[in-house]
């Protein structure tokens, strides 16, 4: 089940290592989250919300976390 939290968290946070350290996990491209896939996911939070990503990502609704993101920076 997708929580409200985990959506904010996927506008917002920041991928805290790697290629694509300091980007937000939402602007994350899809390949590099195909990658982590095969690879696994790192333990926790932050495979929870990476492996979220993905499937938002395959399922073409990235738009909404998008619209979250731009929401959460006028704050």
């Amino acid at each position: 089940m997708i929580e409200k939290q985990h959506l904010v968290k996927l506008a917002s946070m920041k991928m805290p290592f790697g290629k694509y350290a300091g980007r937000v996990l939402i602007d994350l491209p899809e390949r590099y989250l195909i990658w982590f896939s095969h690879k696994g996911f790192p333990e926790g939070e932050l495979g929870t919300l990476l492996a979220l990503c993905l499937e938002i990502q395959t399922q073409g609704a990235e738009e909404v976390i998008h619209t979250l993101k731009m929401k959460l920076a006028k704050r």
